[in-house]
């Protein structure tokens, strides 16, 4: 999912025990929670300076290899290339995708890392797609369009599945680019970008709500990923080591 729509599926996200705050760098849209005692404004200009850096980084590199920005299936940029870009190519290239398929994710996972220098609990979401430090069950509200499923289930995430990236691809929200009709399309991964990817190239095979099972399948074909649940107006599909529970 993609920065510019309305972000209120949020609060799908929030919890209670934690303290939010949100960084904004160009199109980089970051929803951060931390343990509340760990809320200070020198936290904030810390992250937003890693943010900057790593944007600044990614940005010329693209200008120097603009391949890697438009690739659509896996590229290899050069081993000079900024850590970011590597690790995008690398996860990206496991789903069969191109490296920009993995940049949210990417972002996630980077600033998540780096925020969990500071606190033991956090969460970092960008564009629908989240990194999850914690020591405790924490439930994540589905955002699925018009689907009825939506707004009205969650994953139940426990601690011995974090660090974790809990990514989301829609063909019917969102400005990312998805060559499909899926409400939504979750992953679970420790990688964050490879959720990212893998959650893109699944979303792209659901054309119709009976295409739910095979693109779940997929995604949990792939090495690293832990679940999926596949989307598509009436049809779920999940698999692998995931717990849905209602939305309360």
């Amino acid at each position: 999912m993609a920065g510019g729509e309305d972000r209120t599926y949020r609060l799908l996200n929030r919890q209670q025990d934690l303290a939010f705050f949100q960084v904004v760098v160009r199109e980089t849209d970051l929803d951060i929670g931390v343990t509340k005692s760990k809320i200070k404004q020198g936290l904030v200009e810390k992250v937003r300076e890693k943010v900057l850096a790593v944007r600044n980084q990614l940005e010329s590199f693209l200008i120097a290899d603009p391949l890697f920005g438009r690739a659509m299936t896996p590229y290899s940029p050069p081993s000079s290339a900024p850590e970011i870009a590597m690790l995008m190519a690398r996860e990206s290239s496991k789903a069969g995708v191109g490296p920009m398929a993995s940049v949210a994710g990417a972002f996630s996972e980077t600033v998540g890392r780096f925020v969990s220098l500071y606190s033991s609990e956090v969460i970092v979401e960008n564009g629908g797609d989240i990194y999850l430090r914690s020591s405790k069950s924490r439930n994540i509200g589905m955002f699925a369009a018009g689907s009825p499923f939506s707004n009205r289930i969650a994953l139940k995430i426990k601690p011995y599945q974090t660090p974790l990236g809990i990514c989301t691809s829609s063909g019917t929200v969102g400005h990312s680019t998805s060559y499909g009709k899926a409400d939504a399309v979750i992953v679970l991964a420790p990688s964050v970008p490879l959720a990212d990817a893998v959650a893109t190239a699944s979303g792209n095979m659901i054309k119709t709500p009976e295409d739910v099972h095979e693109a779940a399948e997929f995604a949990i074909s792939v090495p690293g990923v832990r679940g999926v649940v596949a989307i598509k107006g009436e049809k779920l599909a999940a698999a692998g080591d995931v717990e849905i529970i209602p939305l309360r």
